[in-house]
């Protein structure tokens, strides 16, 4: 087992790599005012593990059981990027924010 050290890998365990199988980098959902001109408003980014967690289970109708292995990452992980992932959505919906998936 490797031992980790605080100078040369950070701090704590490092994080399991997540299988993504639709990739979308610098996706922009901006919304717009009466004149059709789009708000300037700090964005809010998106991950691409939420957003694929998101497709996989509201999109795709798939279990969080079955997304989970799709992703290779535990039951658990899966509902964390959902949870985070519509929070996100939603805070970009009510307050009118620009929503940037993939950075």
């Amino acid at each position: 087992m490797p031992r980790w050290r605080w100078r040369i890998q950070g701090r704590g365990r490092p994080p399991k790599d997540r299988l993504i199988r639709m990739a979308l980098r610098g996706l922009v959902f901006a919304p717009l005012d009466n004149a059709g001109v789009p708000l300037q408003s700090p964005p809010i980014y998106l991950r691409p593990d939420e957003f694929e967690a998101l497709r996989l289970v509201y999109l795709e109708g798939k279990t969080q059981e079955e997304a989970a292995n799709m992703m290779r990452v535990s039951r658990g992980t899966l509902w964390r990027a959902l949870d985070s992932g519509r929070k996100k959505v939603v805070q970009a919906l009510v307050e009118r924010r620009p929503l940037i998936v993939g950075s």
